[in-house]
């Protein structure tokens, strides 16, 4: 990494300021759609059978997406945390613990052990 390189770190106030995809999706769906549409018939009317499958198949996946964005958007707004909650420490990748409370023993009385047996 060069010296003047600044990796940004999360700062937590993200989950406050993001925005949802899904009605960016949605109407790139419709809009996939609508061409797709068009694109069937055109080339179904021009006896190009090959082309019309294709749009077929974008039409298709263009439906199966606005289907996934409908439900994804009736489930409604999920938990974010609020700014009382720190921001996670990054992974390191070497296998270290995150941060306080993953002393491994899985919160679990006993030392995270499992079983009746005596230690």
């Amino acid at each position: 990494m060069l010296e003047g390189e600044v990796i940004a770190m999360r700062t937590g106030s993200e989950p406050a300021t993001a925005r949802s995809p899904l009605r960016m999706r949605l109407w790139l769906s419709l809009w996939g759609m609508a061409w797709a549409v068009f694109g069937l018939v055109a080339f179904a009317m021009n006896g190009r059978p090959g082309w019309a499958a294709a749009c077929a198949v974008v039409l298709l996946l263009a439906v199966v997406d606005l289907c996934v964005i409908t439900y994804r958007m009736r489930q409604g707004a999920h938990y974010q945390p609020g700014r009382d909650i720190p921001p996670y420490e990054p992974d390191h990748g070497d296998g270290r613990p995150r941060g306080p409370g993953h002393d491994g023993d899985g919160g679990r009385p006993g030392g995270g052990r499992t079983g009746t047996g005596a230690p």
